[in-house]
């Protein structure tokens, strides 16, 4: 039999945790890009939390996000070495922010699918000081104790992500000059009108195309203007006509889904910046879709 005292710390361990959880979903997620791996991450830390020695952890949060920033930081770096064998280009899993704006964070820093594509070139440990800096607004003493590092080695760390980020990313516009300029590039992709694509797009726009493999998708980045532009003229007329589109919420931005009846077919998001549309990024694998569909019409 239990004890009451043992029912009773049991609670409140459950308790800690679930207040906690949002959080370290949001942190686990930002530093692996996918939100399968990110609620893994979250259940060994779960487990871990269920076996430690509760008596002596004043701080809960800063206990559980420790724990589950280093379970991350291990298992992105074993990661890295599955994504070189992927088959085209990897872009990170898309989640369904529309209940949960924050997801889990102070803020929306550090959640549109293309800054997580950036930051998939920095290293995990960067790359988790980066999220607990700018996402979970950590102060740099909090970082460095969880990172195990100096207080000087972690603002380097920051800085370099910041630089990373802010290099490969110019200006960007407000939420309404985004939708509305995904809008005029959607309309413009479907019915394959060039000079209308060509107008919406930066000079050094980049498409990529995450199918994992599946046949027909393209294995390679399609860059620039011109060359975007014709590719998306190109297969308008054999991709649009069967499919339907449906505006959603990915990563705190505006996106389309776009399905064959019951089943989605793709999720389409943008990154716009001052110059037009720099970045498109479609989800075709269907092992990132499903989960996000799931989402949505939960």
């Amino acid at each position: 039999m239990h004890s009451e005292a043992e029912g009773g710390a049991h609670d409140e361990a459950t308790r800690d945790f679930l207040a906690a959880r949002p959080q370290l979903f949001g942190m686990a997620y930002r530093v692996l890009g996918s939100a399968v791996e990110a609620e893994d991450i979250v259940q060994e830390a779960w487990l871990r939390w269920q076996n430690a020695d509760r008596a002596n952890i004043v701080e809960p949060t800063a206990f559980l996000t420790t724990v589950t920033t280093r379970l991350a930081i291990n298992f992105a770096q074993s990661a890295r070495m599955r994504r070189e064998s992927y088959v085209g280009p990897w872009l990170p899993e898309p989640v369904d922010t529309g209940p949960d704006p924050q997801l889990g964070a102070e803020r929306a820093e550090a959640l549109g699918l293309a800054v997580l594509f950036l930051l998939e070139k920095l290293n995990p440990v960067e790359r988790a000081a980066y999220v607990l800096r700018e996402a979970v607004d950590y102060p740099y003493k909090e970082v460095a104790g969880i990172l195990e590092t100096s207080e000087a080695n972690t603002r380097q760390l920051v800085s370099r992500a910041r630089k990373h980020v802010a290099a490969e990313r110019r200006e960007r516009v407000s939420r309404a000059d985004h939708r509305r300029l995904m809008e005029v590039f959607l309309a413009a992709a479907r019915t394959g009108d060039l000079a209308a694509l060509e107008s919406v797009l930066a000079a050094d726009v980049v498409s990529y195309t995450d199918g994992g493999g599946m046949r027909g998708a393209s294995k390679f980045p399609v860059v620039g203007r011109l060359h975007v532009s014709k590719y998306l003229a190109a297969f308008a007329p054999r991709f649009w006509p069967p499919l339907e589109i449906r505006w959603v919420e990915a990563n705190a931005q505006p996106a389309v889904l776009v399905s064959a009846g019951a089943d989605a077919v793709a999720l389409l998001c943008v990154d716009v910046s001052v110059d037009g549309i720099d970045r498109i990024l479609w989800v075709l694998n269907p092992a990132k879709l499903a989960p996000y569909v799931a989402s949505l019409s939960g």
